[in-house]
């Protein structure tokens, strides 16, 4: 396949042997000393460690009922079998690259949008299927903004990139760690209980958040010059000034936070 313009070669993520490195959990943290072949997934398990405050607040009604809808979709797993995924799968190749038919559900053609093999189910495992609509969410509210992160259009880029689709899913697992989703009834921590104030607000608020989140990471790997081996770094560094920007008392909407603008630029 051709390379979009402002897409240079050899953008995709790969270790010094050229093959793709494999995912074993939802989480991109490259070590050295673990051998360049290993992907671990020590961030979000640290992260998930950190004694961040507890706090207890009330729920309004409104937040109960959207704050389970978004809780619900966290419990649904990708089904390579279900017609449904794979019709959202298609769609999302199809508004990444509309111009190229797609040959089938497991094609090398794949490893263009950065996932990890010819089939992307494999890279589901441990986020579900709300990866896949967090991408395609991004996609179809943000095209411009997609595809400049799918195409790598901005910036003086490293050697050895990020893969897209496989920091995507990163993302998406990073964003439910950092806001205690999967802690029912309710998030415990303080940037769950600020993201529910936006979630009041805007039914898309985790949707929206996501797209902002994948352009700031973007942000952040250009500003730190990062390469392979430091996305560990640039997703860290991603998620505090999403928890700082959460926390600002001007933001009562998610249009509030200083960085939804990257969304534009």
């Amino acid at each position: 396949m051709k390379r979009g313009k402002g897409e240079k070669k050899g953008t995709k993520s790969r270790d010094g042997s050229g093959q793709v490195v494999p995912l074993t959990e939802p989480v991109v943290i490259p070590t050295p000393t673990a051998g360049t072949r290993s992907w671990i997934g020590g961030l979000f398990t640290r992260s998930s460690r950190r004694q961040d405050k507890s706090v207890d607040y009330t729920l309004s009604p409104i937040q109960e009922e959207r704050l389970q809808r978004l809780q619900d979709r966290l419990l649904v797993p990708f089904d390579e079998t279900s017609p449904d995924h794979q019709e959202s799968l298609k769609a999302l190749w199809n508004v990444a690259f509309p111009n190229v038919n797609l040959t089938g559900l497991v094609t090398e053609q794949w490893k263009e949008m950065g996932w990890q093999g010819p089939n992307p189910s494999t890279d589901f495992r441990g986020c579900g299927f709300i990866g896949l609509e967090n991408l395609l969410f991004s996609a179809r509210t943000y095209p411009v903004c997609f595809r400049r992160l799918l195409l790598k259009q901005r910036g003086d880029r490293a050697k050895w990139e990020y893969p897209f689709a496989v920091a995507g899913i990163n993302i998406s697992f990073m964003l439910i760690q950092m806001l205690d989703l999967q802690n029912t009834p309710k998030p415990k921590c303080v940037p769950g209980m600020n993201f529910l104030k936006l979630l009041e607000e805007d039914e898309n608020a985790f949707d929206v958040l996501y797209c902002i989140a994948f352009a700031m990471m973007d942000a952040q790997w250009l500003a730190m010059h990062a390469s392979y081996m430091e996305f560990n770094e640039v997703l860290q560094a991603t998620r505090n000034q999403l928890e700082r920007e959460l926390s600002l008392d001007d933001v009562h909407r998610i249009q509030d936070l200083p960085a939804y603008n990257l969304l534009f630029q």
